[in-house]
């Protein structure tokens, strides 16, 4: 039996993800041979490179020539040509740049750099946003991937599949479909964790079962389970779609099982976990054991994914310093960082915000490994992998687990660097700090939320804001770097209520080595979902049209924030951010990454406000120079194209609570088209990183520098 197991994109594209090494483990320890395959490095390493991006850039100028043909632009023309202007200084730099900033960011000594650094992270971003734009209206990042109608309907995943819309298709039909015919695998399991993953594996999906109709195709993983687990019958089999059978909740013994059937020809139906069609009912699963017992499971195993090939000379001569590794394949890093698992599920599983992981409501139940094991898995990863880089990636450890595992490591004298994330505790005492320093820690992002007390009790976070601050101080004292994950927006929290948040972390700006604030989201399966009278919540709907049920929306019974409340909210984030040199996820700046984890032990703690203080990052995309081009269209007038999107979107969403693209064609084509300039079309400079700016007309008989529709 052959299976190969696929991570698709779009994720961090600097490390390995845990769940494929921790299946590919599992099932080559039960004697089935696995083939492990990290789409998503390798469609991303595959798609910033020169001569793919000079192919966007081509294709950019096309579609901007296609619509500067037309008499006037609808308001669809509008979205995608002010897009296209957008990125057009972007899509001529990156095929120049993209290369130089890739190397860079692989690079032990230049990675280092701020400099350097910056330029290679504006570079990539720049790219995506290429990518972006000439497949609008997708956005495509290293954390989403999102279409105005992804995911509502098997239609619209296919058609966002098409080789016109999708980024990753010559990746799937030139890379992964023929080396997986030359494999003669027997099956193929494709692991959606996240869901920027859901679009991409269902179009993987699509292509594989078309090139591939006999080999049996699962899917599995949080995000396709937390999907899958709130449809029954007909919507389960619709959702469902390319794949023969889907895994719910936690993977190894039922992967194990449905590879076992397979090989041995016997029927698959009375599999537990297994989601399956069904003649009478459409599709159905039996329940099953949903968690595993983590005492039983293997380390996981990253052998056949492109790590590349690590230094020879026994674990000492691996860790004994940062530049001891030769590169990361092709992963977008200089050094190896490992993802392991010590424990799964959340030990407090209280949070009413929260469902995450395999689990149906909530969190899954808390489980650990004995320490022991851990220190030998991480002992022997280290070895083979030749690696002192890890991330302890987990639901939530116990405060009192991980400073076990730090006092054994460091007894030990492993030399390994590590980070995780952590749930304040007062267990976390200034000595347990230092124990935790002394076994390898580098950062720990903690559970923060808010810094509230009446919203923290609606939360039910079980740490009191002083209980916070005390472990912020602790950790800090300790030279560990204290990351602070936020939010906003909880319901019925107040403007004045979200600025203590925001105070908080201005109070502990010396101690806080980084911060992200995000906004709160209603989940399936979180208890705000499930009892929102308890939170002040009216209701809570899904959209008509959106078949798969990935939306979830709700009215407060009283708006908490009045007026501009929102926007000075924004304003106070913006002025408080300026203290730290931020970026988004996963570069250097973000939180729980590896990049920021590699600056933080360079630098210390505190290098991201020194960043911010030493000034702006002498960033921007290599290879950009400016060009000029004559736009045929009135770009300002373009810009508000935008806005009524948005109205658009409001209308769909709030007032009909119905989603298809049928009822958005409707809407907007009630909008006034846009007419051509015709004899005054206007010159515009473009330069990558920045929007295009209108040039004055020349004077009469002479070109502008740089002549209209080519680079100056």
């Amino acid at each position: 039996m052959k299976i190969a197991l696929v991570y698709p994109p779009s994720c961090d594209p600097t490390a390995p993800y845990l769940a494929v090494p921790m299946l590919t483990g599992f099932l080559r320890a039960h004697g089935v041979e696995v083939l492990p395959i990290d789409a998503n490095i390798e469609a991303w390493d595959a798609l910033l490179r020169p001569a793919p991006l000079g192919r966007l850039r081509d294709r950019l100028e096309r579609r901007i020539a296609r619509l500067e043909r037309l008499p006037s632009l609808d308001h669809a023309s509008q979205l995608s040509y002010r897009a296209l202007w957008e990125a057009r200084g972007d899509a001529h730099a990156v095929p120049h740049g993209i290369a130089e900033a890739v190397a860079t960011l692989r690079d032990p000594v230049r990675f280092y750099d701020p400099p350097a650094y910056a330029r290679a992270v504006d570079t990539v971003d720049a790219a995506l946003r290429v990518v972006s734009a000439t497949h609008a209206p997708l956005q495509v990042d290293f954390t989403a991937y999102r279409t105005p109608f992804a995911l509502t309907t098997p239609e619209e995943i296919a058609h966002d599949a098409e080789p016109e819309n999708d980024p990753f298709d010559r990746y799937v039909e030139r890379d992964l479909v023929p080396r997986l015919l030359a494999a003669r695998v027997d099956a193929i399991g494709i692991s959606v964790c996240f869901p920027g993953q859901l679009q991409p594996a269902y179009a993987f999906g699509l292509k594989l079962k078309r090139a591939l109709p006999e080999v049996h195709l699962t899917v599995g993983g949080p995000g396709i389970t937390q999907l899958l687990i709130r449809l029954r019958g007909r919507d389960l089999a619709r959702a469902l779609g390319p794949f023969d059978t889907a895994v719910v909740f936690e993977g190894e013994h039922t992967l194990l099982s449905l590879c076992r059937a397979l090989d041995e020809k016997r029927p698959i139906s009375r599999i537990p976990n297994l989601v399956q069609r069904d003649a009478l009912l459409g599709a159905r699963y039996l329940p099953g054991e949903a968690s595993e017992d983590m005492r039983t499971l293997p380390a996981p195993d990253f052998a056949g994914l492109p790590i590349g090939e690590r230094p020879q000379g026994g674990r000492k001569a691996a860790a004994g310093s940062a530049e001891a590794a030769s590169g990361c394949g092709k992963y977008f890093a200089p050094h190896l960082t490992l993802p392991y698992d010590p424990t799964r599920g959340c030990y407090w599983g209280k949070c009413t915000f929260c469902h995450y992981g395999l689990a149906e409501t909530g969190t899954a139940s808390y489980r650990e490994r004995a320490v022991a094991t851990v220190v030998e898995h991480l002992t022997a990863l280290s070895e083979r992998f030749r690696t002192r880089w890890f991330y302890l990636s987990q639901d939530s450890v116990a405060p009192k687990t991980l400073v076990q595992l730090a006092q054994a490591l460091g007894d030990a004298n492993l030399d390994l660097r590590w980070a995780t994330d952590l749930k304040p505790e007062k267990y976390l005492t200034r000595a347990r700090a230092e124990v935790l320093r002394r076994g390898g820690a580098v950062a720990c992002a903690l559970g923060v939320e808010s810094a509230s007390e009446r919203v923290l009790s609606l939360i039910d976070k079980g740490a009191p804001v002083q209980v916070v601050r005390d472990v912020v101080s602790h950790l800090a004292d300790a030279q560990i770097a204290v990351e602070a994950m936020c939010f906003t927006d909880f319901p019925t929290e107040t403007f004045d209520e979200a600025l203590e948040t925001l105070d908080f972390l201005a109070e502990n700006e010396q101690r806080v080595a980084g911060f992200i604030v995000g906004e709160f989201d209603l989940t399936h399966g979180a208890l705000v979902a499930r009892d929102p009278g308890k939170f002040g919540l009216i209701e809570t709907w899904q959209l008509d049209g959106d078949l798969l049920g990935t939306g979830l929306f709700y009215e407060e019974r009283v708006p908490a924030k009045r007026g501009d409340e929102p926007e000075r909210l924004d304003r106070a984030l913006d002025q408080l951010s300026s203290g730290w040199r931020l970026r988004r996820y996963p570069w250097a700046g973000s939180l729980s990454t590896a990049h920021t984890v590699f600056y933080y032990a360079r630098f210390g703690s505190g290098v991201l406000r020194e960043l911010a203080q030493a000034g702006r990052d002498p960033g921007g995309v290599i290879g950009a120079r400016p060009g000029t081009a004559t736009a045929r269209f009135d770009l300002a007038a373009v810009d508000g194209a935008r806005d009524r999107e948005m109205a658009i979107w409001h209308q769909l969403v709030r007032v009909r609570r119905h989603v298809s693209r049928a009822a958005w064609r409707e809407l907007a084509g009630a909008l006034p088209s846009l007419a051509a300039l015709g004899t005054k079309a206007r010159a515009y400079r473009f330069v990558a990183g920045e929007p295009p700016v209108a040039v004055r007309r020349p004077a009469r008989g002479r070109r502008p520098s740089g002549a209209p529709n080519s680079l100056g």
